[in-house]
């Protein structure tokens, strides 16, 4: 470490993409300090993977039992199932607490000193942090930014935190209403969807744009209609805003048409959840005493270095990761991105690969996607001159799929005609979520189906599914 420093890194923000950016650091010897506002472990730890993935489980367990056809075609008669909403809630409190404990415990073992407080550049490689009675001002030779994400909540929307919330607020399952309305069909309002209609409630969802799930590739979304939506207790407005959104009992919300902009339907509903996505907590970061601006989403702009960027140029020292970054708001991008900036600070020249990195909603049953969907690869293609072909396998044709009585789904695999890369995989499926990394290092790799074809997947397995695919892929190349 230079001896002009207090440290060689300081980090501010404690989520998964400063803590994975922490313990690499640690690992090539740089002395780190982290800066922490708020709750340690951040968005995914607190507020958001663990706490509703706990959910998740347990309602997906609730949502099995409950399933009297599904468990009698395996021979199996439950008489009844039972539930506490206070003990699931719990269930995924103590969860979070443990992670959280163990973070921090992670963090206090390899010696990375950590000040509860706001962290701020006030200066090129210096840092203040204001504290509960005190204020210290610290200098470090490299400084990165991990503050995260807030829920985005629209105009016209009020939010009391007990009528009408965020997914900040859902994820404590303080009640379970008989009626709640969704807005936003992303992954998102997906899952609490899965999570309250297993518990017993009525879901609308509310989704302004003309399709449902409009991030997800075209035909995964049409199987996720079928079996995530039309069987369940919800209904779906498209092409709706919900342009104003008052709490109380009942929740009233006011839905206007996205082109006319015309008062369509007045709802009255138990409760409302916002799930319209997440801005960057960026402000009061003192980004301007480096002249650093963010652009007008409130996104700092970083290179594949995860350098900022000032005039298209990247700031000395200065690096960014995480949601604030706006390239691929999860978790995991976080902490790979952190991993990435690192390995630059040490001056190992290295680039993140956004192609490869996957992402899953964790409904019953999954759905995951990793790189172009078809409309995406297809556009690209006409933009560099090549052909894309797309081959598709289903769950009904697997074994194992078959033996767990769990066959709907699909696995679709996006690649070029010319020279067999695989551009995008999305799985809809039992288990997608642990089937979608294979892919993902194959896209890593950018490996071909014609190599991808001849590798050998353990039978009776999901795994098969993506196998059957490369298969029939490397048929047409």
């Amino acid at each position: 470490m230079s001896q002009k420093f207090d440290y060689d890194l300081v980090i501010i923000g404690a989520g998964v993409g400063g803590h994975g950016a922490a313990l690499h650091a640690v690992k090539w010897g740089l002395k780190t300090a982290i800066i922490e506002a708020a709750d340690m472990g951040g968005t995914c730890v607190n507020r958001g993977c663990i706490p509703s993935k706990a959910l998740l489980a347990a309602a997906g367990r609730v949502r099995e039992l409950q399933n009297r056809h599904h468990l009698e075609t395996m021979g199996i008669e439950v008489s009844g199932v039972q539930f506490k909403r206070e003990a699931i809630a719990h269930h995924a409190y103590n969860l979070v607490s443990k992670i959280r404990t163990d973070l921090t415990n992670s963090l206090q073992r390899l010696k990375v000193d950590t000040f509860r407080g706001w962290g701020k550049v006030t200066a090129p490689q210096q840092v203040t942090v204001t504290m509960d009675n005190s204020t210290r001002t610290i200098s470090a030779k490299d400084i990165m930014l991990c503050p995260g994400s807030i829920p985005f909540v629209p105009p016209g929307i009020q939010i009391d935190g007990k009528t009408v919330f965020t997914s900040d607020d859902a994820v404590r399952l303080a009640s379970l209403p008989d009626w709640i309305a969704i807005i936003g069909s992303g992954y998102i309002g997906l899952e609490f969807a899965d999570i309250y209609t297993a518990l017993g409630c009525e879901i609308t969802m509310i989704e302004a744009l003309d399709t449902l799930m409009p991030g997800f590739d075209p035909e995964i979304a049409k199987i996720a209609k079928r079996v995530l939506i039309d069987p369940r207790d919800m209904e779906t407005y498209k092409g709706v805003f919900a342009t104003k959104v008052i709490p109380g009992s009942p929740v009233v919300i006011e839905l206007t048409d996205a082109k006319t902009k015309e008062i369509v339907e007045v709802l009255e509903v138990d409760a409302c959840l916002v799930a319209t996505g997440r801005i960057p907590a960026t402000k009061n970061l003192g980004l301007e005493s480096v002249g650093v601006t963010t652009d007008k989403r409130g996104f700092i702009e970083v290179d594949n270095h995860m350098a900022v960027l000032k005039d298209g140029q990247p700031v000395p020292h200065l690096w960014a990761v995480g949601d604030a970054t706006g390239k691929m708001m999860l978790a995991h991008a976080a902490s790979g991105q952190g991993v990435v900036a690192v390995e630059n600070i040490c001056g190992r020249k290295k680039e993140i690969d956004y192609r490869s990195i996957p992402a899953a909603a964790f409904t019953h049953p999954e759905i995951s996607y990793v790189g172009l969907t078809e409309p995406a690869a297809r556009e690209l293609a006409q933009k560099e001159g090549f052909e894309v072909a797309s081959v598709k396998t289903y769950f009904k044709g697997n074994s194992k799929a078959l033996a767990e009585s769990e066959t709907d789904g699909m696995a679709k695999v996006v690649y070029r005609l010319d020279t067999g890369e695989v551009l995008g995989v999305h799985i809809i499926g039992i288990h997608a979520s642990d089937l979608i990394q294979e892919a993902a290092n194959a896209i890593a790799h950018r490996d071909k189906v014609q190599n991808l074809a001849f590798n050998i997947h353990t039978h009776p397995t999901l795994s098969e599914v993506l196998d059957e695919a490369y298969k029939r892929a490397k048929v047409a190349v």
